[in-house]
């Protein structure tokens, strides 16, 4: 009873904070002055359609460094404990139960479509709204179908490693040139800006966000082979 009462009391006071907020909210009259120069001086400076894509690739090029590195420290500490946990030399107690014939064929399917899905979405970043988190999201989402169609089915963790380490040394590489080359960390300008809402545009931004999809799509996938081969044993 008494853990009941203060559930509700905690939930009151979130209420009663919550409702003060909206309230007193009052939206701003105009933009303020880093998002007045981001609407007025995106497209000019990095030539990309979707300015949030520039301002997450470009302008905070090194909060999105930040990202990935704690997205890669996830993944390999994950790995690490999944690893440590394992004994030497044991093998599972039982197999699963085998799939379903209709839904091994509609994942063998569905998953090149799938991976094609995320690339489309990490490649017209600058173009749609998406990108290489939301793109490398998706890529892993074809390797969770069919690790979920498959229990068995047993991925190279040296493939997908290699995926990742290319990527990021890639990311860096891209990082530095753009500091050596043009404005600073991560500046897409090391390549030609081209035509505006063409594919081919945005300098190096399609570059960049390819190599982060592929990244966290290596990074995710790694996460979740590493958990199924857990739970096999």
């Amino acid at each position: 009873m008494i853990k009941k009462f203060m559930a509700l009391l905690v939930l009151a006071g979130l209420g009663v904070v919550f409702a003060g907020l909206l309230l007193g909210f009052s939206p701003d009259a105009q933009l303020n002055t880093t998002a007045r120069y981001y609407a007025d001086h995106t497209v000019a400076d990095t030539g990309a359609a979707n300015i949030v894509t520039a301002i997450i690739v470009t302008y905070r090029g090194l909060d999105t460094l930040g990202e990935v590195t704690v997205l890669f420290l996830t993944a390999a500490i994950v790995a690490l404990i999944l690893r440590r946990a394992r004994r030497p030399g044991e093998a599972p107690p039982g197999n699963p139960l085998p799939s379903g014939e209709l839904l091994q064929t509609g994942s063998r399917l569905l998953a090149p479509l799938i991976v094609l899905l995320g690339a489309y979405v990490f490649v017209n970043g600058h173009l749609t709204p998406g990108g290489g988190f939301q793109g490398g999201a998706i890529v892993a989402s074809a390797v969770l179908l069919m690790l979920l169609s498959n229990p068995l089915r047993r991925f190279s963790h040296r493939l997908i490693g290699a995926v990742e380490s290319i990527s990021g040394l890639v990311y860096v590489t891209l990082g530095v040139l753009g500091l050596v080359f043009a404005g600073g960390f991560l500046d897409n300008r090391i390549l030609p800006l081209g035509a505006f809402g063409t594919l081919f545009s945005a300098g190096a931004i399609p570059v960049i966000y390819t190599v982060i999809g592929l990244k966290v799509g290596a990074e995710f996938s790694s996460m979740m082979v590493s958990l199924s081969e857990t739970e096999d044993r």
